[in-house]
């Protein structure tokens, strides 16, 4: 047997308090375990969000992504697939699987687990924890920042420096084909509701150029 002397993570109970809780693009992060304390392997968040506040189409090029649904409903793109999440549900997203989604109700609460796959540590917590900032309450933020108002070409680079590609209209047209935020009504998953386009995305890429603006 051998025996690594490696210093192995210390144990800890946390739970999503304003201490752990940051305000991240019209929503509420809690760091309920990072990166950094559990060796790389693994991240766990608590997200709050409402409809319109979602991010742009992405993908996590050394994550696996579960998200489990405590309150609310999701419905979750990831390549050809549709997945209408309810509390009590999760979907698995593997590494490398360009995904988006939809909120579908009022409020919305989830769990979202980040495991590393490779040498790579987690690196989804830490993009979370630059693009936000101290939450002031553990209610929604009033008068948020958003993707609506954040600088694509900010966001782009930040997400490329922990492992994540924001996808370009002309690759989530190809990689995310039942995506109704681009313009495909007519492929929407049955018995799904058509939404309204997503407006964090129409605003997000008129700056840059990255999203279609209309």
């Amino acid at each position: 047997m051998t025996i690594s002397m490696h210093t192995p993570p210390a144990p800890f109970a946390r739970a999503a308090t304003l201490d752990t809780t940051r305000s991240y693009m019209g929503s509420l992060i809690s760091f309920l375990t990072t990166g950094t304390e559990t060796g790389g392997g693994l991240a766990l968040v608590e997200y709050q969000g409402t409809p319109g506040n979602e991010p742009p189409p992405h993908i996590h090029l050394w994550e696996n992504e579960i998200v489990y649904v405590l309150d609310g409903i999701m419905e979750m793109y990831c390549g050809d697939a549709v997945m209408l999440l309810h509390p009590g549900e999760m979907a698995f997203i593997p590494c490398g699987q360009p995904h988006a989604f939809y909120i579908r109700s009022a409020q919305f609460r989830a769990l979202a687990i980040v495991q590393s796959v490779g040498k790579q540590s987690v690196a989804l917590d830490a993009y979370f924890m630059q693009m936000s900032s101290p939450a002031t309450s553990m209610a929604l933020p009033a008068d948020p920042v958003t993707y609506q108002m954040e600088d694509p070409a900010h966001a782009v680079a930040v997400a490329a420096a922990h492992g994540m590609q924001i996808l370009s209209p002309d690759e989530a047209a190809i990689a995310l084909p039942r995506y109704p935020g681009f313009g495909n009504p007519g492929v929407a998953a049955d018995a799904v509701a058509q939404p309204a386009r997503n407006q964090s995305l129409a605003v997000f890429g008129a700056v840059a150029g990255l999203w279609p603006s209309s």
